[in-house]
């Protein structure tokens, strides 16, 4: 039924499982992806959306890269937002709201249009080791697939249990079995395991709703896209989301459940998303709030289904429905199915190296929610990069590791595995220390060299990537050798409030100034002359205008990762033996011990570990 040998297997068909075969299957190796259910891959089990805050800059990544996540939100798209447009670039994010059904579909045509990739549909029951080495899967009919390396990517599936109201039954999503087997074959191969919870809101009806009493929340007048290829456009038609809130009658409707609720009469024992709780939890520790908003979500182009982001829950259905009736607009709601919460095994990622390989099991990668954190975005970023780091190990060739300055990915994965997470983790941009470099609007100036030089992102990518960099380099260089006169920029600075020339400048200095924005800068004839001239698109006028009036900034940010970087240069010896170090805490000890830091950088990041110790540490390692 099978090859002799994979070079790769890639358990579970979500997102970071679906990243991680295709980046393995592009750099030429043989691959298998395993799933328990083939009509399912791709599934946006909860939201129907791509991107938000950080996630958008993810997904701009991934497709930098050579991933596939970028493209599929694009052709499937049914609305488009750049959120946080009246903040600096460093916080626009990008966000598309989804055709649930097309994504799925696009998808899976994607995979199977992808060489060396093989697919098979069965519940893996196991992993096979010889030491400590991985050396394949058994699956729950006994077949044993080998493999060079394997890549699990189980989502909520491992021991998965749902929970509606005092109900609960084995589940991995609505209507798909859990997995069994693989935890407690990882528990004696010396893994550690833990429990996490996350929920989701009820799907409606749409037809039953009353969007007139609701605030409509329409798409960008001019809609951008998340891939820098020219494989999808933006989009020409859009579909609208609506707003709503709760009231005190509804949160008066809900307490009445919450003696039947499984988060509070114990239950559940797992800890949820701390960003994204559930609408008991909400009205539970923030009991002043008088009402709470609702986004009234479509589920596609031509479905009739609805998505209540804000209604996350686990209680009882017929509490859920009483409540949601006195919500402004769903008086009449009719239900497709109820919310609910399901609890699944985890490992924590302090068990992992940089590359997403287990530092137990030599050719074992983990990737996505097995790793304790939540978003479609997280998942395929970190699916993503266990495919190439499994296809490169493979190969014969060094790892693919992103460092903190370089992407989004690089903070996700050294945030996991060097400080570990209880609760499911999520990306905001305030977790990003360099986040003026890593924008939404450069992702391919700074990865699409990366993924070509590992053999992902192909050369079309490559050369369209440099032609933005040097036609966006030329226009910055434009304005740092131009003058302009004071009779000219005046008018148009004492307008904006900025102090006025007394003398010819370069356009440089001038447009560095905070008052003045892009619409200004395009008043001048001299500008406009040259994007015409020069027939230059939005993406690199848009590229020198921050070039230009964040250079400061990014000057900045860039010294500062240099420092940094200095540390991570600094190598730790493998089996290095922290427990001799007498002179540094005994925390630090044990948790050096424990996380096993590759460089003085990563030491220093860890929970527990003061600068004083990391001073112990390098004077012990002759620095």
């Amino acid at each position: 039924m099978f090859q002799e040998k994979y070079d790769v297997i890639v358990v579970g068909a979500g997102h970071a499982g679906c990243e991680a075969a295709a980046a393995a299957a592009n750099m030429g190796c043989s691959t298998l992806l395993v799933t328990m259910n083939l009509q399912n891959i791709a599934q946006m089990s909860c939201n129907p959306a791509m991107g938000g805050i950080a996630k958008g800059q993810i997904v701009r990544e991934i497709d930098a890269l050579g991933g596939y996540s970028g493209i599929v939100s694009d052709l499937t798209a049914i609305q488009f937002k750049m959120l946080n447009q009246s903040k600096g670039p460093a916080m626009w994010s990008p966000r598309c709201q989804s055709d649930r059904m097309r994504f799925a579909e696009e998808w899976r045509m994607m995979l199977e249009g992808t060489p060396n990739l093989d697919f098979y549909q069965e519940m893996v029951s196991g992993i096979l080791s010889e030491g400590d080495k991985v050396t394949g899967i058994k699956t729950s009919l006994g077949l044993e697939i080998k493999a060079e390396t394997v890549v699990l990517t189980n989502g909520t599936f491992l021991n998965g249990l749902i929970h509606i109201g005092d109900k609960q039954f084995g589940g991995g999503r609505a209507g798909e079995s859990a997995a069994f087997g693989i935890t407690e074959d990882l528990h004696q191969l010396g893994f550690e395991s833990g429990r996490m919870k996350t929920g989701t809101p009820p799907r409606v009806d749409g037809r039953s709703l009353d969007y007139s009493k609701m605030i409509e929340q329409p798409g960008d007048e001019n809609p951008s896209k998340f891939s820098y290829s020219d494989v999808t456009k933006p989009l020409t038609e859009q579909r609208s989301c609506h707003m709503t809130y709760t009231s005190e009658l509804v949160h008066d409707l809900l307490r009445e459940g919450f003696d039947r609720s499984p988060m509070f009469n114990g239950r559940i024992k797992s800890i949820g998303p701390r960003y994204c709780p559930s609408i008991e939890d909400k009205i539970n520790r923030f009991a002043d709030k008088e009402r709470h908003q609702l986004f009234v979500e479509p589920e596609g182009w031509h479905t009739v289904e609805v998505y209540v982001n804000g209604f996350s829950t686990s209680l009882p259905e017929d509490v859920q429905f009483k409540a949601l009736r006195s919500v402004a607009g769903f008086e009449n709601v009719k239900f497709f199915r109820p919310g609910y919460a399901i609890e699944y095994d985890y490992f924590p990622p302090t068990q992992l190296k940089h590359t997403l390989e287990t530092k137990t099991i030599n050719g074992l990668y983990f990737a996505g929610q097995i790793n304790g954190t939540t978003g479609y975005e997280e998942a395929a970023s970190q699916g993503l990069m266990a495919g190439i780091n499994a296809a490169l190990k493979v190969q014969g060739k060094e790892p693919f590791i992103l460092k903190r300055d370089e992407a989004y990915i690089g903070v996700l994965i050294d945030d996991l595995i060097t400080k570990g997470t209880e609760e499911p983790y999520r990306m905001f941009t305030s977790r990003a220390e360099y986040r003026t470099l890593l924008r939404q609007d450069n992702a391919d100036l700074r990865l699409t060299p990366k993924g070509y030089a590992i053999g992902l992102a192909k050369e079309d990518r490559l050369k369209r990537m440099e032609y933005k960099q040097d036609a966006s380099d030329k226009f910055v260089t434009f304005f740092k050798e131009t003058s302009i006169r004071a009779d000219v920029a005046n008018p148009i600075l004492e307008a904006k409030g900025s102090s006025p020339m007394t003398q010819g400048d370069k356009m440089f200095k001038v447009f560095s100034r905070p008052q003045i924005d892009l619409e200004d800068i395009l008043k001048f004839e001299a500008v406009t002359n040259y994007i015409a001239e020069n027939n230059l698109d939005q993406e690199v006028i848009e590229q020198a205008e921050i070039q230009v009036k964040y250079s400061g900034y990014i000057e900045k940010e860039k010294n500062h990762a240099d420092k940094v970087n200095r540390l991570e240069d600094v190598r730790i010896p493998d089996n290095y033996d922290f427990s001799k170090i007498k002179a540094i805490s005994i925390e630090a000890r044990q948790k050096l011990t424990k996380i096993r830091p590759t460089t003085i950088a990563q030491a220093s990041r860890i929970s527990g570990v003061s600068p004083s110790d990391i001073s112990v540490l390098l004077i012990h390692m002759g620095r």
